[in-house]
């Protein structure tokens, strides 16, 4: 699919790789990780031909497509969130110009005989085949999928994107990219500005798409679900492994500790050629075997052992002064804009419990921080407990520092007393040692401003912290650290993030932001997870791309087609079970309804392995159809409408399978 041979990039006369090669091949999930600075994003760059590298070359077959969603963009324009949508079929609008275009030649000629109306008429028919092959004008419930799963609601379809985040607008973008639906597809962290329903929707969406993925990510859960190939950079070289990023962490260790056996081994004997030739150098009898030993020596090759970045955030809270029982006390909150955001909302926290702030964008998670803080007005009774010190890392922290200060000078600015004669050993710890101190701001990457915007929070002693999305940019190990750090936090914490590894094991309430209303689960994260999966299965726009977005393909799927054909229908009507949910259910009954519940789940299952192999058959069909040959073979169009009348009746007993389901 994508060659990468031989690349070597530097900045600065300083190399970032050196002589690095690997291909994407068809259908590869690959993780490309590394500490930050590493060149991940610079790679992508490469990949996608937005930046040259200094030698080697990036080669793809000819017609390959290859879509890039860089970290940050420049997003501006007056389209509304359907219209920039739309600019994802421009090719399909294109050529439907083109068709009216000939239509309209075909309709003022009178040469109806020559050879050049003839070809004219050709090229008509081979452009109306391939405009209905492509879908039409029919893509519109595709992009309404899309961004329904993205976390749009259908009213803001037609919303102006000037009034939108930079965040919805990259959900945009996003969105514009999985509907063009290329070949390759590099994905820059692309759970940045995504919320965990969404996250999980793309999660899936990625699962089903049959193209090549390389993605770089932060959020251990997605590429763990998404990616079965890591490709780690270190040290300018990749090492390429063949399996997922947690499979790939143990791997790595092993393969580091056996590299550092082999290492201490080849020293040993290393020294004992050199003992023995010290030794016996002036001794005219051992001539023969010293002559031996230093021949063996030179022909040692040195074993490499990687080097692994042991520099590290040492997060330690400083120590503050014990706060009431009670450091926030909610009641009956409401604020409104120019619509409702939250509504009577009531919460208790107690100290030293760790909580966590979950829900779509734009649900009212930072409004209510915002409230906490005294930041904007509101309606209702909130109360601060006694000696409650707050300290907040806001979304944007790392925007909002002096682009012309450098490291040092922030700190230096925000640091009082004895603190300020240790500013050299804390930017240590945070990984801006030596010359990093002296960077400015503004050539610093998210993840350096993020770790610099948390230092200025770490200088003032704190029993309440309020982080929003802080994990945002920072690396997996300094996640790591920063989660350990928050753990040992004796004081009151609440997060507000969307990183499910992050959260998972470090809250132990959850507070669910939907529908301006504010609700309470007890647990954990993925406790909250399956509770939300369980009580609203039959939303698969939320949750699950649907079965037709899928393009897997197998050697003949033809022959694959049809053989799933689990006939649903008979179990859409739940039995008197279901009318009996008013009251507890008898055990026979429970194991009845528990039957029908794996039944139906299997019907499913089956229903989506039959949809994928049609979509599958069609997308073969469809590439031969497109060929000068295929265009004369009339069968492979009766085939094509044969298999789409099929693909309709599976996926009408899907939806009336999984209306089922969730009526049990």
């Amino acid at each position: 699919m994508v060659s990468i041979e031989h690349l070597t990039i530097e900045f600065s006369a300083r190399p970032l790789f050196s002589d690095v090669s690997f291909v994407i091949n068809d259908r590869d999930r690959i993780a490309l990780t590394g500490k930050n600075g590493a060149g991940k994003s610079t790679l992508m760059k490469i990949i996608a031909g937005q930046q040259m590298p200094t030698a080697g070359t990036v080669s793809s077959p000819r017609g390959t497509t290859v879509g890039y969603l860089p970290q940050v963009m420049e997003l501006a324009g007056d389209r509304t969130v359907m219209d920039e949508a739309l600019l994802a079929f421009d090719h399909i609008r294109d050529l439907q110009a083109d068709i009216e275009r000939m239509q309209q030649e075909m309709a003022e000629r009178t040469d109806y005989e020559t050879e050049d109306y003839m070809q004219l008429c050709e090229r008509y028919t081979r452009a109306e085949e391939h405009f209905q092959l492509m879908g039409g004008l029919n893509f519109h419930a595709e992009i309404e999928r899309t961004l329904l799963g993205l976390g749009f609601e259908r009213s803001e379809f037609q919303r102006p994107t000037r009034e939108l985040s930079g965040g919805w607008r990259m959900r945009i973008e996003l969105a514009k990219l999985l509907l063009r639906q290329p070949d390759v597809l590099l994905l820059d962290e692309p759970t940045n500005h995504l919320d965990i329903q969404s996250i999980q929707w793309l999660e899936q969406y990625l699962q089903q798409r049959a193209g090549a993925l390389v993605l770089v990510s932060h959020d251990r859960a997605f590429m763990n679900n998404v990616t079965t190939r890591t490709i780690e950079i270190t040290c300018g070289r990749i090492w390429d492994y063949k399996v997922k990023y947690d499979e790939y962490v143990r791997l790595r260790a092993e393969r580091r500790e056996q590299q550092l056996r082999a290492y201490e081994n080849q020293q040993k004997e290393i020294a004992d050629l050199k003992d023995f030739i010290e030794r016996f150098r002036y001794k005219p009898t051992k001539a023969v075997q010293v002559q031996e030993r230093i021949k063996q020596l030179q022909r040692i090759v040195p074993i490499e052992v990687d080097e692994v970045d042991n520099s590290a955030i040492h997060l330690k809270f400083p120590p503050c002064e014990r706060s009431g029982d009670y450091p926030l006390i909610v009641e009956e909150l409401s604020k409104s804009y120019d619509h409702p955001v939250i509504s009577h909302v009531n919460l208790t926290i107690r100290r030293g419990e760790k909580v966590a702030f979950v829900g779509r964008n734009g649900e009212g998670k930072s409004t209510l921080v915002k409230c906490i803080l005294g930041e904007i007005p509101f309606e209702g009774t909130l109360k601060v407990g006694h000696n409650a010190q707050i300290g907040y890392f806001a979304q944007n922290q790392a925007q909002l520092l002096d682009p012309e200060l450098t490291v040092f000078d922030t700190i230096d600015r925000v640091a009082r007393g004895d603190i300020r004669t240790r500013i050299r050993d804390i930017l240590g710890a945070f990984m801006f040692g030596g010359e990093a101190s002296d960077k400015k701001v503004k050539v610093l990457s998210g993840g350096e401003r993020s770790r610099l915007a948390m230092i200025k929070l770490l200088l003032e002693p704190v029993n309440f912290l309020i982080l929003d999305e802080p994990t945002n940019h920072l690396d997996l190990r300094s996640k790591d650290v920063l989660k350990e750090a928050i753990a040992a936090f004796d004081g009151t914490v609440i997060v507000v993030s969307h990183d499910r590894e992050f959260l998972d094991g470090l809250v132990q309430k959850v507070y669910s932001f939907a529908g301006g209303r504010v609700r309470e689960h007890l647990g954990g994260i993925y406790d909250w997870i399956r509770s939300q999966q369980e009580t609203s299965p039959s939303k698969p726009n939320r949750t699950t791309p649907q079965p037709f977005f899928n393009k897997e393909r197998s050697d003949n799927p033809e022959q694959n087609v049809g053989e799933n054909k689990a006939d649903a229908r008979s179990e859409h009507t739940a039995p008197s079970l279901v009318e009996k949910a008013g009251r507890e259910l008898s055990y026979e009954e429970r194991k009845a309804l528990a039957r029908q519940r794996k039944k139906l789940e299997r019907t499913i299952a089956d229903l989506e392995s039959e949809t994928a192999e049609l979509n599958a058959a069609i997308h073969l069909l469809e590439e031969r159809m497109s060929t000068p040959e295929g265009v004369a073979d009339s069968s492979l169009y009766e085939r094509h409408s044969r298999l789409r009348a099929q693909l309709d009746e599976a996926e009408n007993r899907w939806l009336e399978a999984s209306e089922a389901l969730a009526g049990l």
